[in-house]
């Protein structure tokens, strides 16, 4: 279904083009009509251009991607600042700043520098400056505010353009074509559409006609932004009940350490290891009163080596007078085998081997 009426836009005045001697030929294929020296936009065709620029706003709008809305003429500003800022998208109404899309990380630093001067405010610093300093970043903030304010919360480049009047924003839309970001535009009769990627064939002079493709244009991007809201809250949801169904998870020991025991395991060990600990105890006790035993007998056994030395000549006197007997009993003990072994010896057969030989 389209989103907007034949006859609105006929009410509007999105049909009027500009004067006919100041058309560019190229917009020839969008021209229904000349009628007393204006020329006359066919608005079958502005319908097709407005549902199509319609559905890929809302695209990127679902994506969560930001369209720059540029309008800089009178008629304009108020209008784009109000529809913008409604859907939250950054919007320019002030003068178009060279390179704010080709030199943007300049940019961002100009808007950081207005974000540190509200927090000296907030901090009481700007209270302590000088009264000359305090005007002179006053002045500052204003001229930051009105050139920047509106694209405070653009952290990056935006993903489309949208250009009311390409020839007042022809700085807009080259910076854009440069960085092959797609341009969204009004196009009048009078205009070239060549770098532009979605034209929409209208009137960009009226405040009612930019107003009127404007609602339609940002009621497309809140759809998307309430569709991308629905998808949040549904993952959410599944995410939940997944964690929900999900077993509970297996704890592991880790490899690094090993696992820490239990308080009643150790109590047990304990236990057990008393005796233990007991026994060792004792044996390191045990060497000690060896010791002390030992310092005790030492006296003892000094006197005792004393009295052996003075027995020892007595008792070698002694060993001497029994020396003979232990000699005489000896040759008794040597005969006896010798006698026993007497009658064994094979000697008295050889002279019989000797008459064998004669005879």
């Amino acid at each position: 279904m389209s989103r907007t009426n034949f006859q609105e836009l006929l009410d509007a005045g999105v049909h009027f083009g500009h004067m006919a001697r100041k058309w560019n030929p190229k917009m020839a294929p969008y021209i229904f009509d000349q009628k007393n020296g204006i020329h006359i936009i066919d608005l079958h065709k502005t319908i097709v251009k407005i549902d199509e620029a319609a559905e890929e706003m809302k695209a990127l709008a679902k994506s969560g991607r930001k369209i720059l809305f540029v309008a800089t003429k009178k008629q304009a500003k108020d209008v784009v600042a109000q529809k913008a800022s409604e859907v939250g998208m950054p919007y320019i109404t002030e003068r178009w700043a060279g390179g704010m899309l080709t030199n943007f990380p300049t940019i961002r630093k100009a808007v950081k520098k207005m974000s540190t001067i509200d927090k000296m405010r907030e901090d009481g610093t700007f209270d302590k400056l000088a009264k000359r300093e305090r005007l002179q970043v006053t002045r500052q903030r204003e001229k930051l505010e009105k050139n920047l304010g509106s694209i405070r919360d653009m952290s990056r480049l935006p993903a489309a353009l949208f250009v009311v009047d390409i020839q007042k924003e022809a700085n807009a839309v080259k910076e854009a074509n440069r960085l092959n970001i797609p341009v969204f535009a009004l196009v009048d009769t009078c205009c070239d559409p060549a770098p532009i990627d979605y034209v929409i064939p209208a009137n960009d002079d009226a405040t009612k006609s930019i107003s009127y493709i404007l609602s339609a244009l940002c009621e497309a991007i809140r759809e998307g932004l309430e569709e991308r809201k629905l998808e949040k809250d549904k993952d959410v949801d599944e995410d939940a009940d997944a964690a929900d169904k999900r077993p509970a998870a297996r704890t592991l020991r880790s490899r690094r350490g090993p696992k820490a025991p239990k308080k009643e395991e150790e109590d047990v060990e304990e236990i057990d290891e008393a005796p233990v600990k007991e026994k060792i105890a004792k044996a390191k006790k045990a060497p000690k009163a060896e010791e002390d035993i030992e310092e005790v007998e030492a006296p003892k056994a000094k006197k005792a080596v004393k009295v052996e030395k003075a027995l020892a000549p007595a008792k070698e006197k002694a060993a001497k007078a029994k020396a003979p007997a232990k000699v005489e009993e000896t040759p008794t003990k040597a005969e006896a085998p010798k006698a026993e072994k007497a009658p064994e010896a094979p000697k008295a057969e050889a002279p019989k081997v000797e008459e064998t030989k004669a005879e």
